[in-house]
Formats: C-alpha cells, structure tokens, sequence
C-alpha cells in the first residue's frame, strides 16, 4: 500500500446520510475476486440511467468536483459488511472519507484497503458542506500523524480518533501481510528462544 502520512486536496461532496454498502457497489458487481476495476462501478446506480448514460446531477460526474477525499452525510457504509465497497472506493481514487459517522465493518474494511475514514463532528461536516458549495476548489488537509483535519477555507480543525496498529500501518504504507514481514527477525528470535 501507498503510505499516507498528509494529503491535501479538493474533496468530493456526497451529502446523503446512511449510504449503505449496496449503494456505493451494487451486489451484481460482487462476483470478481480480484479488487481491479470496482472503482469503476463506484455508486453505478446513482452515476448512470438504465441505459447506462451518466447521471449529470450526480457528483461524480460533475467536472467541478474532484479529488481524492470524500465527505459523505452521517452513517456511511452500513448495511452488508462487503469489502468490496472499500475495493471501489480505493480503486476510484479516493484516499479518505470523511463523515460523523461509520459502520464499523465498513470503517475497518477501509483502513485494511489504505482508505482513511475521518470521523467528524456534525458541526464539522456542516462546515466542509458549506465551504465546499461555496467554492468546488476549497480543500481539506488531512494530517494522519497528528490525527487533525483541517477546513483550509474555514481554518477550522478537528482532531480524529484511529485505532494505533492502523494508523502505524498507514503510515509505513503496510497491510496486515507487511506489517508481520516487517517484523520476521522479531519472530524468528521469539521462536528460537522459546523452541
């Protein structure tokens, strides 16, 4: 995975509370194995008509909105714990969401695909909503060590809570596999001192 330590960036605004798993990546898209191309299909029955025409008041396709932080209304990624869904947001582009809520499953699928969810106050996201609306080039700066959001266009920051082992792994750009690799000499010490 692709360290994350800061980013900056416009952001994508998504202002709809309880985004289910099934609305960022329908359930016919489930039958691949591997995480390639899902960020295509990212929220595919709000970005295209049945005829598969975009959607032009969906926010994806809108060209004034861009960048790689999401900010979606509260209780995103309930519904089916499917990991696809952070497949489709990873593989779209996106390098953080930011919401004042998360389904758990959702948030730790997430964090295991290199995605950053950010939990927010409602105050926060209100504010992010507003600068946003206001200018399509306003941008949050999100900063993993210090665990701080920041609204450029407002000044406003919010510290965010994560969990140790995952931020480390974000930081050293580590999946679960890397993370034991990188301690191999750790563990064959351990075993030849206790075999």
């Amino acid at each position: 995975m692709e360290k994350f330590i800061t980013l900056s960036s416009t952001v994508v605004p998504l202002p709809i509370e309880n985004v289910d798993t099934d609305q960022i990546i329908p359930a016919r898209f489930l039958k691949a194995t591997s995480k390639e191309g899902f960020g295509d299909n990212l929220f595919r029955d709000w970005r295209y008509d049945n005829k598969n025409n975009p959607n032009p008041d969906f926010v994806l396709n809108n060209p004034l909105y861009s960048g790689s932080i999401l900010v979606a209304g509260k209780n995103f990624g309930s519904g089916s714990s499917r990991e696809h869904a952070a497949w489709a947001i990873a593989g779209y582009g996106f390098r953080v969401v930011v919401s004042s809520f998360f389904a758990d499953i959702f948030k730790n699928n997430a964090l295991n695909n290199g995605v950053l969810p950010v939990v927010v106050s409602e105050g926060f996201l209100q504010d992010i909503f507003e600068t946003v609306t206001a200018d399509a080039q306003n941008t949050l700066t999100v900063d993993l060590e210090k665990q701080v959001i920041r609204n450029n266009a407002s000044g406003r920051e919010e510290k965010f809570g994560i969990n140790s082992y995952k931020k480390n792994c974000l930081l050293q750009g580590y999946d679960d596999i890397d993370f034991l690799l990188s301690n191999k000499d750790k563990i064959q010490a351990w075993e030849n001192e206790n075999n």
